[in-house]
C-alpha cells in the first residue's frame, strides 16, 4: 500500500472516529490488532474488542487533527481528542502490516499553563503571543 493511499485510510478513519461511525472507524484495523495505553497499563487485543472498548464509551467525543506524518508502515497522528468538552492532546503511533494496522499506541495529555519562566523565550503555537 503506498503512502496516498494510506493517509486516505487514515483520513477515513479520524473522520469517522469524529463522526462516531464505529463500523467505519475500525476497518482499518486487522482483525488481531493490537491497541496499547500505555498510560494506564491497558492492551486490548483483536479488532472487535478494540472497536467494542469505543462503542461502549458513554462519553461525547469529538476529534480535531492537528497533523499526520508517516510512511511505509509506520504513521503518526497528532489531534485533540475532546471528550465532554474537555480536551486532551493525544498522539497515535500506528503500525501497519499488510495494509492495515496492527499495532497502535496511544499516548494522552492535557493541557497546562505556560511556565512564566521562560515566557520571555516562547511564543504561542497558534502564533500569538504570550505577553
Amino acid at each position: 500500500m503506498d503512502d496516498h493511499t494510506v493517509r486516505m485510510a487514515l483520513q477515513r478513519h479520524w473522520e469517522a472516529s469524529d463522526a462516531s461511525d464505529f463500523e467505519r472507524e475500525h476497518e482499518i484495523y486487522a482483525e488481531d490488532a493490537v491497541l496499547d495505553y500505555p498510560q494506564s497499563g491497558e492492551r486490548i487485543r483483536g479488532r472487535r474488542n478494540i472497536q467494542e472498548s469505543r462503542t461502549v464509551q458513554p462519553n461525547k467525543k469529538r476529534f480535531t487533527i492537528q497533523r499526520m506524518i508517516g510512511g511505509g508502515d509506520l504513521w503518526i497522528t497528532e489531534y485533540i481528542l475532546t471528550y465532554d468538552d474537555r480536551p486532551s492532546y493525544v498522539v497515535s503511533i500506528m503500525e501497519f502490516r499488510d495494509g492495515l494496522v496492527a499495532h497502535e499506541t496511544q499516548y494522552f495529555a492535557e493541557r497546562f499553563d505556560p511556565s512564566p519562566s521562560r515566557a520571555h523565550l516562547v511564543g504561542r503555537i497558534d502564533g500569538t503571543s504570550l505577553r
